[in-house]
């Protein structure tokens, strides 16, 4: 293995920041480059759809770190640069400027990259929710009292329709599945998420596919559905899902799938590793491949292929972690502990559905694999432990 004089971390978000401060902590003194496609520094993204949407944070309040922090750990920051390709065998990486990184490691956390319709998205008033302007942008036509089309159910979408309501907007949720985050929870619990976005005066399009937008001098008017109904919408928020921000690896040699291909240790190559939204890596416990669209994963994961990727491969150490997510709507947190999947059995087993404050366990093979607290984040802890006793899920 080569000397560790140079690192570069492409990537700068929550996992791409957390790498590079490990990588410090962890008594690496070389240089240490980060390559991030925003100007901004690293900010979390979380609060997007909250508290940013919504106007209770000013935009600085999301930035994970002070300026005087990140500078503290010796970065060459290269922000508003994307990567645009990497070449493992001579350890180089090149930016959209022409300039080429020389590596000994490479940490990849380059993220997602959000779904668009095949349609639609060259009219003004459609929007993705990725980025900070992404969420700014949004937020300032929120405030001209539009009516709201959010297109996708799951944590996004449903986070966006519940800030769009809160802010006393006119708000319509559609979605292919039978329930809001019936992909994520399942249709039980995604039918106690549908009560909660119809209380708060959301009306729900389930079961419906988008076939097309209209549009009037360049601007969105109206949604429409596979049973021909016209959403009038003066914004549409298109929330169906992200892919992993690979493209930029095509020729590179790195394995690629649904995202970068790592092994248990999340090592994809020799020197490269991967952390984050981006990194598809065999979890010792899950019997399979996993990758992970979750803000605890991708500090959690950082920390270890940064370790990892110092320790060399002979000493790293695999990441097994339990997943662990929430998502906030209303006056309503749900957390997740595993996996939740859909077809398991699910059994309540403190407090009760009906008071909006319970704890349910997901049942599958005789295991326990997933733990959900719905208002309830201190039982949850309570019952937590039953995952790792019945691990090997």
């Amino acid at each position: 293995m080569p000397s560790m004089d140079r690192i570069v971390v492409v990537g700068a978000s929550a996992a791409g920041l957390t790498a590079a401060d490990t990588l410090r902590r962890g008594g690496f003194t070389g240089t240490l480059t980060m390559v991030g496609d925003e100007l901004r520094l690293p900010y979390d993204r979380p609060p997007l759809s909250k508290q940013i949407l919504a106007g209770d944070w000013e935009p600085h309040k999301a930035t994970l770190r002070p300026e005087r922090d990140v500078q503290s750990l010796a970065l060459h920051l290269k922000l508003g640069c994307r990567a645009t390709g990497a070449d493992p065998v001579a350890r180089t990486v090149t930016l959209d400027n022409g300039e080429h990184l020389d590596y000994d490691g490479l940490i990849i956390a380059t993220g997602l990259r959000p779904r668009r319709l095949p349609f639609g998205h060259d009219l003004a008033g459609v929007h993705v929710l990725r980025s900070l302007d992404d969420a700014l942008t949004l937020r300032a036509q929120l405030l001209a009292r539009p009516r709201v089309v959010v297109i996708g159910a799951g944590f996004l979408g449903s986070e966006i329709a519940a800030t769009a309501r809160g802010l006393g907007l006119d708000v319509t949720l559609v979605d292919v599945e039978p329930t809001p985050l019936a992909r994520q929870v399942g249709s039980e619990i995604g039918q106690l998420v549908a009560e909660t976005h119809r209380d708060h005066g959301v009306s729900l399009r389930m079961r419906r596919h988008v076939t097309s937008m209209t549009g009037e001098n360049g601007r969105v008017t109206a949604v429409v559905l596979d049973d021909g109904t016209r959403l009038p919408a003066d914004v549409v928020v298109v929330a169906i899902g992200s892919t992993p921000a690979t493209d930029w690896l095509a020729d590179s040699g790195i394995p690629l799938g649904d995202g970068v291909l790592c092994d248990p240790t999340c090592r994809a190559v020799s020197g490269v590793y991967a952390a984050g939204d981006v990194a598809n890596w065999a979890h010792p416990l899950a019997g399979g491949r996993i990758r992970l669209e979750q803000r605890t994963n991708a500090t959690q994961q950082a920390v270890i292929a940064a370790r990892n990727l110092l320790a060399g491969p002979n000493r790293a150490l695999p990441y097994a972690p339990i997943p662990f997510g929430w998502t906030d709507q209303y006056d309503t947190k749900i957390q997740i502990h595993g996996w939740c999947s859909p077809d398991a059995h699910i059994e309540v087993v403190d407090g009760d559905p009906g008071s909006r404050r319970f704890v349910a366990l997901y049942h599958a093979d005789g295991k326990v694999v997933g733990a959900l607290g719905w208002n309830s984040p201190r039982a949850l802890l309570q019952h937590r432990s039953r995952l790792t006793e019945h691990a090997a899920v």
